[in-house]
């Protein structure tokens, strides 16, 4: 009897450790199990105006850079700068031979003074022919007055307007020569001057203050005109050369503020837009812009050096936004989770611009203080049971 008493018991507390287990089992099944609520976190869609942000790429630029290079082809004597030297205007930066130049110069100077001789000499036959077409012109007048008295013949007379018509045509080949050697002088003046530019342009010189970017002769190098040789950049001309994506560019111009980072500092600078290139990159689908600093960084940024730009976008109009977490995809639609009576709703909505704090214009689907799904532990679907917590464990606010 006793060990018919003892099984029965033993059976019941079997039964109450298994029944004990199938209910923990289960607790835990319904909290912590597939069945269990997913924790999210819940935000109220509000309508602000966010000031979209547009983020880009760029170099260090110079905007004024001066290529020198000589104006004749010769034969680099010597180089007085290296890359990077800091020049002043006026400096010789190098010298190309002259070869004979000098010998040019010299037998230009000996025509110049040639020439001016032969003016001296025409001039004075020009005179002297004057002088005898004056005396001619008297003595046709003289003979003239003499004729009606049968003083004179009139072969006489003939033969002094005969005179008269010698010295006056003398006299106009006198001055032709004298105004030809005057115009022969002045070419040969003009070809020295030339000449003298051109071997002044054999010294090349800086023509601002400003840094050497590149050296590309070395002495004995032969060049030919119109060859850049050297180029120097204006250390305070520095701007940033960027490029934007050009379906988040809409809304791009010239005097936005914007922050330049660059790669070599830790610290961002202030700059703002200064032009809109007037062309596009068709390959990349990039829009170009200029983009100048408010004060220049010091030391000066290497030119070529990578930069970042964020532009200030212009402020947009008061429309819902809801941040960029809660965006999510249900069968190819973009939305978000909308909390409605303690329930899921999925609601697709259109979106517009974003800023810097993840916040996105709502262009059509929400209205403004609907309660939507912010984060979630896990994904959802409509069926989804869901426990609102103040911030999921890893998150940010």
């Amino acid at each position: 009897m006793k060990s018919e008493t003892h099984r029965r018991l033993r059976k019941f507390a079997l039964a109450g450790v298994v029944i004990m287990m199938l209910g923990l089992l289960g607790y835990v099944f319904l909290r912590a199990g597939p069945l269990a609520p997913i924790t999210v976190s819940v935000v109220t869609v509000e309508k602000r105006a966010i000031q979209a942000t547009l983020f880009g790429i760029g170099t260090v630029e110079a905007r004024y850079t001066h290529k020198i290079g000589p104006t004749v082809a010769g034969r680099v004597k010597s180089v007085e700068v290296q890359t990077g030297d800091i020049v002043q205007k006026g400096q010789i930066l190098a010298e190309i031979d002259p070869i004979d130049f000098e010998d040019k110069l010299k037998a230009l100077d000996a025509s110049v003074k040639r020439a001016s001789a032969n003016i001296l000499s025409a001039d004075a036959t020009t005179q002297e022919t004057q002088a005898r077409k004056r005396f001619a012109e008297l003595q046709v007048k003289r003979y003239e007055q003499l004729l009606p008295t049968r003083v004179i013949s009139e072969e006489a007379m003939e033969i002094k307007r005969q005179d008269l018509r010698i010295t006056q045509a003398n006299t106009i080949a006198a001055q032709a020569n004298l105004d030809a050697l005057r115009e022969e002088l002045q070419r040969t003046r003009a070809e020295r001057d030339g000449m003298a530019r051109q071997r002044s342009h054999l010294r090349l010189t800086s023509p601002i203050n400003g840094i050497v970017m590149k050296r590309e002769i070395d002495p004995a190098t032969t060049v030919v005109a119109g060859q850049a040789v050297l180029e120097i950049v204006e250390p305070g001309s520095l701007w940033i050369n960027a490029r934007f994506d050009q379906q988040r560019a809409f809304g791009l111009t010239s005097q936005l503020s914007a922050n330049i980072t660059l790669r070599t500092r830790n610290s961002a600078f202030v700059g703002k837009v200064s032009r809109i290139e007037p062309h596009a990159d068709p390959v990349t689908e990039e829009l170009l812009a200029k983009i100048s600093f408010n004060q220049l960084p010091q030391p000066l940024p290497s030119i070529g050096e990578l930069v970042e730009v964020t532009v200030n976008m212009p402020l947009q109009k008061i429309m819902p936004t809801v941040p960029n977490a809660s965006l999510q995809r249900m069968n190819g639609q973009l939305g978000v989770w909308k909390i409605v009576q303690e329930k899921l709703q999925f609601v697709p909505i259109k979106i517009g611009i974003s800023d810097l704090d993840g916040n996105i214009q709502v262009l059509d689907g929400l209205q403004g203080g609907e309660r939507i799904v912010a984060h979630s532990f896990k994904k959802l679907d409509p069926a989804s049971r869901i426990k609102i917590v103040e911030q999921l464990v890893g998150s940010s606010k």
